[in-house]
């Protein structure tokens, strides 16, 4: 299925779901995202519009000449747990990252509208070839984990969290169990 972000239905994936994503994503790691919830309990505006919008966890590593972006493989999105539920709650309509959410971001997603994709770990270089485009838009301070505003075109991921409950990670073994 390919989808373009922000997406028009979310309610129209489920965990299990194989996709490609084209369109905006933020990139944001767990110092990025320290300073956002920062900035929510100053008052601040964020560095771009929350709203409808995606966050793909990722560090991308310099860009090599000729190219847009290093490689840019997602980080572990637990890490940046205790801060999701901020941005879900202001509109986020998207997160891609690799492994588990906790129970509250979980329960966040499916109150507000929030859909969770897993991209491939291991596969940082062939990822970074989905990117067309890269700019630091915030933090630049935090080198790696400066806040980048990507273009990605076919970027594979799967759905990890749907609007219905699902979980990928409770679900897709349960398929496959024999009693």
């Amino acid at each position: 299925m390919n989808l373009t972000l922000p997406m028009d239905d979310p309610s129209s994936v489920h965990a299990g779901d194989s996709v490609t994503l084209s369109g905006t994503v933020y990139t944001a790691r767990d110092a990025a995202h320290a300073r956002f919830l920062e900035a929510i309990e100053a008052g601040e505006d964020l560095p771009f519009d929350v709203e409808g919008a995606t966050i793909y966890f990722v560090g991308p590593t310099p860009a090599r000449p000729g190219h847009v972006i290093g490689s840019a493989g997602p980080t572990t999105a637990s890490r940046c747990d205790a801060y999701s539920p901020a941005l879900v709650e202001r509109g986020l309509a998207a997160m891609i990252g690799k492994g588990r959410r906790n129970a509250e971001v979980k329960a966040s997603m499916l109150e507000h509208g929030c859909v969770y994709f897993g991209a491939i770990e291991g596969t940082a270089a062939l990822l970074s070839q989905c990117i067309t485009s890269a700019e630091i838009v915030a933090y630049e301070d935090l080198g790696a984990e400066a806040v980048r505003k990507l273009t990605i075109a076919n970027f594979p991921a799967l759905v990890v969290n749907d609007l219905h409950g699902g979980d990928l990670y409770d679900d897709g073994p349960a398929r496959y169990r024999r009693v």
